[in-house]
């Protein structure tokens, strides 16, 4: 396996962009002044030898060994040993809210933009456990079993909107039982379900569902997503809102969030309800309680021991000045005699 211990350094890589776009205008500027001193020819022996070529060649040299120089500082990695790691941790798995009514925009961004970024903030805060996505609006769906791999949770998670399920509903029964599926049997103590959504349009029995989840030793925690007081729910064309939803005698229908079940739910799967808001999603208390859950032992087959690279790159570095030091900017005097055109 290949990596770059300090990654951060590789965005000087960058910084390198405009150089080069600066030395083509230079170049270019040379060779204009040269051009309005006279002919070619007769500028070329007013300058007693000076090679373009052997320049530019000098430049290229420079910027190559800027490089590699770069990429030697994050110190490239080679792993060299290939284990089963043994990691502590928790089973998580979200249920993700993604029905129209999600883009209602009492709580900033929108609710389910909110949504996003406080999973992708409890991933952040998260260790050794494993987390998995479902999504779910008037049937569930599995966006991500179970994993330790959270750049790719969050790559999932980037990819939610309200058309990734196609039919309309709050089905938060049927994301529990998904969920409690989804996990390993014969566990306890160690797993939980989080649900994030408004609660509006519920219409199945989720509160059975959790309490078959509570009997099997998993947690249900809610998260609501919303106000009492309500929001209009937004109709996007092309990424701009176009209007508000209506109803058949075509007033503006208003998204109120179902705090009374969100609630119910939760006491249900013997877990918290928390209610978002603009300045606080909950995770405080979620990952409060998250710690406080009995440990489970999972197996991961990784690379556990790394060598440095650096050395090779910061060689090539040296190599690549070097020829710029010795390359001069005059015509070699032996490579005259075959190339009397230059």
């Amino acid at each position: 396996m290949f990596r770059f211990a300090h990654t951060d350094y590789l965005w000087a890589l960058l910084a390198l962009v405009p150089l080069v776009f600066l030395a083509i205008w230079n170049v270019y500027q040379r060779r204009v002044k040269l051009g309005e001193l006279g002919k070619p020819a007769l500028v070329n022996h007013l300058l007693g030898g000076f090679s373009e070529k052997n320049r530019n060649i000098k430049s290229g040299l420079l910027f190559l060994s800027l490089i590699f120089i770069i990429l030697a500082i994050a110190n490239p990695q080679i792993g060299s040993k290939y284990e089963e790691v043994k990691r502590e941790g928790v089973e998580l798995m979200f249920c993700l809210d993604v029905s129209n009514s999600m883009l209602a925009e009492d709580i900033q961004p929108n609710r389910l933009e909110r949504s996003k970024q406080a999973i992708s903030k409890l991933v952040d805060e998260l260790g050794s456990d494993k987390i998995g996505l479902i999504v779910f609006a008037g049937q569930a769906y599995t966006q991500l079993p179970l994993t330790t791999d959270y750049a790719a949770a969050k790559l999932f998670l980037s990819s939610v909107n309200t058309d990734i399920v196609p039919v309309q509903g709050t089905a938060i029964g049927a994301a529990i039982d998904l969920a409690t599926n989804s996990f390993g049997k014969n566990e306890s103590g160690n797993r939980a379900i989080v649900v994030i959504s408004d609660g509006e349009n519920h219409e199945d029995d989720a509160l059975e569902q959790a309490k078959i989840a509570t009997e099997k030793g998993i947690k249900v925690h809610t998260i609501g997503m919303g106000s009492p007081q309500g929001a209009p729910i937004p109709i996007i064309e092309k990424g701009k809102i176009s209007g508000y939803r209506t109803d058949e005698e075509g007033n503006t229908v208003l998204s109120k969030m179902n705090e009374t079940m969100l609630a119910e739910v939760a006491s249900a799967g013997s877990g918290s309800y928390t209610r978002a808001t603009n300045s606080d999603v909950g995770l405080g208390e979620l990952l409060s309680r998250i710690s406080k859950m009995e440990k489970k032992e999972f197996g991961k087959k990784m690379f556990t021991d790394f060598e440095d690279r650096f050395q090779y790159f910061l060689a090539i570095a040296v190599i690549l000045l070097l020829l710029e030091l010795f390359l001069p900017e005059v015509k070699w005097s032996w490579w005259n005699k075959f190339n009397k055109s230059e």
